[in-house]
């Protein structure tokens, strides 16, 4: 009894621990019915293998139409260039206008102020002279509107531009039409068939990426408050009797659902209990390995996990006949 209390604190033993791993849900970025499924249900793929393909015809068709509109706008630039030309030679013109209007004007007036022509005389050149930087200004904002709609050189204008966003959206809509694998993993629980619509952004395939495994065990904590950065981990697998794993204590999670508080306008809820002894808080402790789990395993693998202190020789060794005797046990139950 005694040696139990004292190595639950050195080195402590737990049966619950498990196998964990991200479960990735698959979704096409583009809806259409599947006409090729390419792989099998728990089928082992690599990154960036084909998994499923959905119906091109419509995303094709889009690229096409895309293609033309950006030829089109090409040719609207064109006419655009062919219009900023005249703006400006009429601008020219104007200004030459404006120039007669004003020399025009200024001899009336001073002609007028000497009695010399009539004050209608005076007044129509005023007003053609008012008309003509009227029309010069006009023309002038024409040629600063056009521009602005060209850009800086050729192909910046904003009809091709917005053409060519459309047809590099078009594009890429074509080739989300083929789903890849997103990493070196595990297709599991296929449900999908030729046929079937697939929905943008809904879920069609589970992906467990093998890299992600990771083994993660719940202990009583008073067994984990002598966790430090020289503890280490013995593991072996309930599919593995007989065979023990290397590991080391990569963190302890920082609390447990059961304390986790929300805001929501109510009284505090008090834990009750009718026990003399309370159960024991577990918390989790996580554990990683320079040696990938064994392929036999899976998310979900049963486990037992013992912890110990690098620098403690003696502990290590308790730990180790602990771990050992589990993993023979394991031939059992």
């Amino acid at each position: 009894m005694a040696y139990i209390i004292v190595a639950d604190r050195y080195a402590p033993l737990t049966t619950e621990s498990r196998v964990y791993g991200y479960v990735v849900q698959l979704a096409p970025e583009v809806s259409g019915p599947i006409i090729d499924v390419a792989i099998g249900n728990n089928q082992h793929v690599e990154k960036g293998q084909l998994l499923f393909t959905i119906n091109n015809s419509k995303y094709t068709l889009a690229v096409n139409k895309a293609k033309v509109a950006l030829q089109q706008a090409y040719e609207q630039e064109k006419s655009l260039y062919a219009q900023v030309e005249a703006a400006i030679a009429n601008t020219a013109s104007s200004n030459a206008n404006y120039n007669n209007a004003t020399a025009e004007y200024q001899r009336i007036s001073k002609l007028a102020k000497n009695n010399l022509v009539s004050t209608s005389m005076r007044d129509s050149a005023y007003a053609n002279y008012q008309a003509a930087r009227s029309t010069l200004h006009a023309y002038k904002q024409q040629t600063l509107a056009i521009k602005a709609k060209l850009g800086e050189s050729g192909g910046d204008s904003s009809l091709v531009m917005a053409a060519k966003n459309n047809l590099a959206q078009a594009a890429l809509d074509l080739s989300h039409t083929q789903v890849f694998a997103p990493n070196k993993g595990v297709i599991t629980n296929l449900q999908l068939e030729v046929g079937a619509m697939a929905t943008a952004n809904q879920p069609m395939l589970t992906f467990i990426p093998i890299d992600s495994l990771w083994v993660a065990a719940d202990f009583r904590e008073k067994a984990t408050a002598l966790i430090s950065k020289t503890s280490a981990a013995y593991v072996t697998y309930d599919a593995l009797p007989g065979q023990v794993f290397n590991f080391t204590v990569a963190s302890r999670d920082f609390g447990v659902a059961a304390a986790q508080q929300t805001a929501s306008g109510q009284l505090t809820s008090v834990e009750v209990s009718n026990r003399w002894v309370r159960d024991a808080q577990r918390i989790r402790v996580n554990l990683s390995s320079e040696q990938a789990i064994p392929e036999q395993l899976f998310v979900g693998s049963r486990a037992t996990v013992v912890l110990y202190p690098v620098d403690n020789v003696w502990w290590k060794t308790l730990a180790s006949m602990q771990i050992n005797l589990a993993g023979l046990l394991h031939y059992v139950y």
